[in-house]
């Protein structure tokens, strides 16, 4: 838990110089509480109150970066149980599993495959961010694999050798990667925490239970090794969900520090993926901050990758488009115009539909905060009032010859005065998006 301004005064010196910049310490401690300031900036903090406020101000969940440069995954960090609370920070990242066993042609073709793995939706691009090299044979060939997946693809790595040998060799081909080094557990932390200070990477605690993982976390962290992912190994789903959802709570509420990191889970069911599929989408829902899977066909990574992009969405802030005229097509300037509201899903919804007609037109987005049509209406964000003053602000009047709008049929009654306020023809296009591509080549 985080420290009052009175328990923050308690630590200062209170001489009241102030050289922070503020009149009072007090009122010094309390922009401290609020992380508005640095403890910096108190020249006459002693070492000891320095130690207790960094501890304080560290994080209940730390975050772990794994990889390097603009694809780097970043997990934990949360503050939240809820999402209605404040929104998840660091989405859960998405993995895929590569055997060592598998001949070079078959991991080159797994890769490929696994690179091509993108998607554009509501104008945000979704792809996974992990490939977990797993070893089932000797030491030279999990290397290669290593060294192969390394050479074929930008992704971030993850090792998983419980040989510290194949570790030792393959990490010195990464380490500069920053790969996740699975696993660490009771019979060999000891003799692996040496590679860990050595190359500085993460890695993944496996425990099959909670006092078992916060015994090994805890020797690791005074060995000073704090970049650790949690994993209770392989059980059912709801006792897995139970364990996830305890490690969440006692990090946030407890201050269980031997707790306090992202958690991992894999999920294999070759026989049936879409059991696979639905067990993975469950974690990524209840606080997994690593989900890594053995299929990687194009439907689960979709599935998976479109529930994490609405999970880890802010609730309080729509996905919006940027309020402007979008030409679609080749447009001229006897090209229809359509008005639609900001909000990305409703915006690509008709994006979609008017690039499905073939007919050039443009698209006008107004801004109503990232609202629905509906919504943004009774809202009073899209009335005959603010699509006038969208129209005079974006001046599509210089980009076409006409005056005709098309408006969604679902804001019909706006027509009489939007008219009158905008000077234009208005058109009441279809409710439902849909119809727009016949709506367009028969108008």
């Amino acid at each position: 838990m985080g420290l009052s301004g009175l328990d923050i005064y308690k630590l200062l010196p209170k001489t009241n110089c102030r050289e922070c910049g503020f009149v009072t310490c007090l009122a010094f401690a309390m922009q401290l509480a609020k992380r508005q300031v640095s403890s910096e900036k108190c020249p006459y903090l002693s070492d000891e109150a320095k130690r207790t406020l960094e501890s304080a101000s560290r994080p209940p969940i730390k975050l772990i970066t794994i990889g390097e440069g603009d694809g780097k995954l970043e997990i934990g960090n949360e503050t939240v149980m809820f999402r209605h609370e404040e929104k998840f920070h660091h989405p859960c990242g998405l993995g895929f599993i590569i055997e060592d066993n598998l001949g070079d042609k078959e991991i080159s073709e797994t890769i490929k495959k696994i690179n091509a793995l993108n998607f554009e939706r509501v104008g945000c691009m979704l792809r996974p961010d992990l490939i977990a090299i797993r070893q089932n044979g000797n030491t030279d060939r999990f290397v290669q694999a290593v060294k192969a997946v390394r050479e074929q693809t930008s992704m971030n790595l993850m090792l998983m050798s419980k040989d510290f040998k194949a570790q030792q060799e393959a990490l010195k081909l990464v380490s500069s990667a920053r790969p996740l080094v699975y696993c660490l557990d009771k019979d060999n932390y000891q003799e692996f925490s040496s590679l860990i200070s050595e190359f500085k990477v993460p890695v993944v605690v496996c425990a099959q239970d909670l006092s078992g993982l916060s015994e090994i976390t805890q020797n690791l962290i005074n060995q000073g090794i704090e970049d650790i992912v949690l994993d209770t190994g392989k059980k059912a789903t709801t006792e897995k969900i139970w364990e996830m959802t305890q490690i969440r709570r006692l990090s946030l509420f407890r201050s269980q520090r031997s707790l306090g990191f992202p958690s991992l889970v894999i999920v294999e069911n070759r026989a049936d993926p879409f059991q696979e599929t639905l067990t993975a989408i469950t974690y990524i829902a209840k606080y997994a901050g690593i989900v890594l899977i053995s299929g990687n066909e194009t439907w689960e990574a979709l599935a998976l990758l479109t529930l994490r992009q609405n999970i880890y969405t802010d609730p309080q802030k729509p996905l919006c488009v940027e309020p402007k005229i979008y030409p679609v097509g080749n447009v001229n300037n006897n090209s229809p115009v359509l008005i639609t509201t900001n909000f990305s899903l409703t915006y690509y919804t008709v994006l979609g539909e008017v690039e499905a007609s073939k007919v050039p037109s443009y698209i006008v987005a107004s801004d109503t905060e990232g609202m629905s049509v509906l919504t943004a209406w009774a809202a009073e964000k899209f009335t005959a009032e603010t699509i006038a003053a969208t129209l005079d602000k974006c001046n599509i009047k210089d980009s076409v010859s006409h005056r005709r709008l098309i408006i969604p049929g679902y804001v019909a009654v706006l027509s009489g005065e939007l008219e009158e306020r905008s000077g234009w023809q208005i058109i009441v296009g279809p409710k439902e998006a849909s119809g727009i591509p016949s709506f367009l080549k028969n108008l």
